[in-house]
C-alpha cells in the first residue's frame, strides 16, 4: 500500500520597518538605530526594508538587540 504525502511549505512573509517597530513595542527611529548600527538582518526591497520576524524574535532571545 502506497501513501502519498505531501509536504506542506509555509512561507513566511517579509514584513517592513513599521511592522517590526510594532511587533517589539519600540520606535521606528530605534530600529533605524538598530539597523544602522547592523543589529538587524534585512533586505532592501527598492527603498524598502524587510524583515523575517522570526529573525528578529531569535535576536531577541539571544539579547543581541540590547542598547
Amino acid at each position: 500500500m502506497e501513501t502519498n504525502s505531501t509536504e506542506v511549505r509555509t512561507e513566511e512573509k517579509w514584513v517592513n520597518l513599521a511592522d517590526v517597530a510594532e511587533h517589539l513595542s519600540v520606535s521606528q527611529d530605534t530600529i533605524r538605530n538598530w539597523l544602522k548600527s547592523g543589529k538587524l538582518p534585512t533586505i532592501k526591497a527598492g527603498k524598502q526594508y524587510k524583515f523575517r520576524l522570526s529573525e528578529v524574535d531569535k535576536l531577541l532571545e539571544d539579547g543581541k538587540l540590547a542598547e
